[in-house]
């Protein structure tokens, strides 16, 4: 836990020392205007919320889903998902995760923590009735993969350092639009720039620069669901993953998870996404995972 604080706050630094770099090259450190307090508060403002919901991620996501967290198994079921998830997790090198089963007629599971060696892996009703055993082994070690990358971590990071850019690269902004009163803090606290055009410059930056934001939030989500079906494959076995994603695919259903935890479900394209759609996705769809499970596993057999 204190790597990953340490880690939060050694982005944050980074981040806040880059603005101030932009805003001195951009000629906005004025006389009388100290732009440091906005800065810090920005980063404060930008990096709390993601390092917060991160500490509470896997408890927020027991409550929203309603897992149960398995303690003593009660069937051979569940015990068979106790020893797969503990086997995978000894492959990966991370502790063992809690496992929890959470009732959902869709085929669905996640993964989440703050921490890789106290994380938590939940599987839905719906998908351990649809799939084979085969294809639940490969949901698995899709999301014990999401663990051992560290994912919740990365994502929130990512998170964190768009919102603190939001934040002071709208204050820019609006600050060269209404240069008459500029955008900054002075040394006693007090705001510049509250003429009309400064806040309807900031708003709309808000808006436009929070969209965009969000796009690059969700490129990542997308890219980590490859990474996962790649740890997944070589956890599992390639042909396992690909079954599993193709039973996902061929039951259609839409994913019922909370929208605070779809980026954390192994379901979450949309068949025939593009455009903008495709782009706000946080899941590729399912037939592009797929083919990129076939073309590593024929890029893995010519290499050997």
């Amino acid at each position: 836990m204190l790597m990953r604080t340490t880690l939060f706050l050694g982005t944050n630094l980074a981040v806040i020392f880059i603005l101030n770099l932009m805003i001195t090259l951009l000629g906005l450190n004025q006389p009388g205007m100290d732009w440091k307090p906005m800065l810090l508060m920005a980063g404060i403002m930008g990096f709390a919320g993601s390092f917060i919901s991160l500490l509470m991620s896997k408890t927020m996501a027991k409550r929203s889903s309603g897992a149960q967290v398995i303690t003593t198994p009660t069937n051979d079921q569940q015990q068979w998902l106790i020893n797969t998830v503990n086997s995978q997790a000894q492959q990966a090198g991370i502790d063992m995760p809690e496992v929890a089963i959470f009732d959902s007629p869709a085929p669905n599971a996640f993964a989440t923590g703050a921490n890789k060696n106290k994380s938590l892996v939940a599987v839905s009703t719906g998908l351990l009735n649809s799939m084979t055993q085969d294809e639940v082994e490969a949901v698995l070690a899709h999301e014990i993969s999401h663990v051992s990358n560290g994912d919740m971590v990365t994502l929130s990071l990512i998170q964190g350092v768009v919102n603190t850019f939001v934040i002071v690269l709208s204050q820019i902004i609006s600050s060269l639009v209404d240069r008459r009163r500029g955008g900054g803090y002075n040394a006693r606290g007090y705001g510049f720039g509250r003429g009309l055009g400064y806040r309807a410059t900031y708003m709309a930056s808000q808006l436009v620069l929070g969209f965009f934001a969000t796009l690059i939030v969700r490129w990542f989500s997308r890219w980590r669901e490859y990474r996962a079906d790649a740890g997944g494959a070589a956890l599992a076995g390639t042909e396992k993953m690909i079954s599993a994603l193709e039973r996902l695919q061929s039951l259609q259903q839409p994913a019922q998870l909370p929208a605070q935890m779809q980026a954390l479900g192994i379901n979450g394209g949309l068949l025939g996404a593009i455009g903008l759609k495709k782009l706000s996705m946080t899941h590729p769809p399912l037939e592009e995972r797929i083919k990129a499970l076939r073309q590593n596993a024929r890029q893995s057999v010519e290499r050997h």
